[in-house]
């Protein structure tokens, strides 16, 4: 009878354990909207006078999910060429801010928006890019009605914001290009990864478990979110970058789907010296010119 009871409470903690890391995956626990900006300006990563100078609008983009996202919209005098950047997980827009300039510097608008369930907008969970991606497309026909279907659009992102970006780009051939820093390559090998790193633990039972509860709870399987078999049909140029240092998506990933892409340009920029998503910050003049050069070459600059 002990033996019974000891094989029941094993089972007991390894479900609770699998509910909780599912919790973990599908509700970060994300920075508040005005403590990001806080943050980044103390980084040094937004100048409060230059990015109070520029034009911006206020916006709100109706997700065909179902709820609101926020958004701020920076045009350029006469420009119907514009870029839409993703930010990483936790975090808010405030994060793309920093990669602004490299865009406005090339006459280019651009649009940073809030994820789902994060900053000012709307959504319960978080999915990594299988309901994200729809998102990023109303992000596009937002911009499109606004620019006219004659104007330009690419996208960009950051670690789970570049992933999203990723797989957004398979299911809207209207993009001109993808510029994809530090993504994941696949959800389960991440958080396989994150797994062993942070807990020290192997993914079995944990992944399979937090998998079905994550399933019940936001719809979202694991197998589901893997930019690496999409990236194998986008014919549309994309630019990887990764931080050679970074330890918490490691650039085998972003090498990963380099190789993996088929069709269309693709290049790929290795940053030194940074860790997660540190490679523009530790690489500003080598990221900026490696962004131009890939514009250039795609002929998306005129």
């Amino acid at each position: 009878m002990i033996f019974l009871y000891i094989i029941l409470a094993l089972f007991l903690i390894l479900i609770g354990a699998g509910y909780y890391f599912s919790r973990q995956v599908i509700y970060p626990k994300t920075f508040p909207w005005k403590k990001t900006y806080e943050i980044e300006v103390e980084n040094g990563k937004i100048d409060p006078q230059t990015y109070q100078s520029w034009e911006k609008e206020e916006i709100i983009i109706r997700s065909p999910n179902g709820y609101d996202l926020f958004g701020i919209y920076l045009p350029f005098p006469k420009s119907t060429q514009t870029v839409i950047i993703s930010h990483g997980i936790t975090f808010t827009l405030f994060g793309s801010v920093k990669y602004i300039k490299i865009f406005r510097n090339l006459g280019l608008n651009v649009l940073i928006y809030d994820l789902r369930n994060h900053g000012r907008s709307e959504g319960k969970n978080t999915t990594y890019g299988l309901y994200e991606k729809y998102d990023l497309k109303a992000c596009v026909d937002w911009v499109f009605k606004r620019n006219g279907e004659s104007g330009a659009v690419g996208t960009m992102g950051e670690s789970m914001g570049a992933a999203i970006s990723l797989e957004h780009a398979a299911i809207d051939p209207r993009i001109d290009f993808v510029i994809a820093d530090c993504p994941f390559s696949d959800l389960t090998k991440i958080l396989t990864y994150r797994l062993k790193q942070e807990y020290h633990l192997p993914p079995f039972p944990l992944i399979p478990l937090s998998n079905w509860f994550s399933k019940q709870l936001a719809g979202l399987n694991y197998k589901n979110v893997s930019p690496i078999e999409e990236v194998k049909s986008i014919k549309t140029p994309i630019l990887f970058i990764h931080g050679m240092n970074d330890d918490y998506i490691q650039p085998e990933d972003s090498e990963a789907m380099f190789l993996a892409k088929i069709e269309g340009v693709k290049q790929l920029y290795l940053a030194p010296n940074a860790g997660h998503a540190q490679a523009y910050w530790l690489n500003q003049e080598e990221y900026t010119q490696k962004v131009q050069n890939f514009l250039r070459e795609i002929n998306f600059l005129h």
